[in-house]
């Protein structure tokens, strides 16, 4: 896994709703980029729903937040309707972004899949934080408190 800083790669999905979404959409802006392994999974839908809960916290740091999986984007919807989640999630089924962030990796078993990581992009388009271990409960605390450490050092 690559250490902070370093510039974010480029990533072009669709989401849901069939918006595309582009690092430049996210320039001048602060990005909470997480990946997960599955829709409507234990893990998934607690740390969905923990960002879901520090969304508003979020924005007010000027931070949008943006979930990607391998998921088809029809299960995006679902998942996101399911648990009100207020933020895009993107489909990557042929893991571009995955394997660009270095998402992908071996878990328990030694099966190999999407690995829960979360990176924090600042507003130039530099990964400045990076969750290689993401612990689902609490994680929006945990991302709104490093928004902040990072802002006050920049």
């Amino acid at each position: 896994m690559k250490q902070p800083p370093y510039e974010a790669p480029n990533f072009s999905a669709k989401d849901s709703n069939g918006v595309t979404h582009e690092l430049a959409d996210y320039k001048g802006k602060w990005l909470v980029l997480y990946f997960y392994p599955k829709d409507d999974t234990p893990g998934c839908t607690a740390e969905a729903c923990s960002l879901r809960d520090a969304r508003d916290d979020i924005a007010n740091l000027g931070a949008e937040i943006v979930g990607v999986s391998m998921d088809e984007p029809n299960s995006h919807e679902k998942f996101k309707a399911k648990y009100s989640l207020n933020f895009a999630l993107i489909s990557d089924p042929e893991r571009k972004i995955i394997d660009a962030y270095g998402a992908w990796g071996k878990k328990m078993f030694g099966k190999e899949g999407i690995l829960r990581r979360t990176f924090i992009i600042n507003p130039e388009g530099t990964v400045v934080k990076v969750y290689g271990r993401v612990t689902p409960l609490g994680h929006g605390e945990q991302v709104v408190a490093e928004l902040k450490k990072l802002q006050e050092s920049s």
